[in-house]
């Protein structure tokens, strides 16, 4: 069908946003503003873009709650990341703030916060920090990687301790 065509037809044009769509899903979970993102940067229909995107999520294709929870799980246990870091990335997805919570909330998340910091910090730094810059280096990571000011000193004091 050419271009002209699917310009006329609104059922081509619904086809060619899920088809471009179906596409993009194909190589990871995305968010539902990624989705529309995706389709306005090809140019599709604001009309056509609300159809497909409630066609994807009436079929199971498009569930921000399930994207949410998956990517806390990948990127607390893939990357060792922390809290804060997991819902800033989920916030310029796109995702809600609601969902975001429920998701950070699911297990045991403040306690394996701490767990989670103590382990990175002790792989990632063989010898306890024993200078003030030591620490420092050490509290800076800890932060880049997401975790709250105050578990990252618990962990650097833990790790000092043993």
């Amino acid at each position: 069908m050419t271009t002209a065509e699917r310009a006329v037809d609104p059922e081509a044009r619904l086809q060619h946003a899920l088809d471009l769509s179906y596409r993009y899903l194909g190589f990871r979970d995305r968010t539902v503003l990624e989705v529309r993102r995706h389709l306005e940067a090809k140019r599709v229909e604001p009309d056509t873009i609300e159809q497909a995107v409630a066609e994807l999520s009436e079929l199971g294709y498009l569930d921000d709650a399930r994207f949410a929870k998956r990517f806390v799980e990948d990127r607390r246990t893939l990357d060792s990341w922390g809290n804060e870091r997991i819902e800033r990335k989920l916030a310029a997805s796109g995702v809600d703030a609601e969902l975001i919570a429920t998701a950070l909330a699911g297990g045991d998340a403040t306690e394996s916060q701490f767990d989670a910091a103590l382990a990175i910090l002790t792989r990632r730094f063989r010898t306890r920090p024993e200078t003030e810059r030591e620490r420092e280096r050490a509290l800076g990571f800890l932060v880049r990687k997401g975790y709250e000011l105050e578990t990252a000193y618990d962990a650097i004091r833990a790790y000092g301790r043993d």
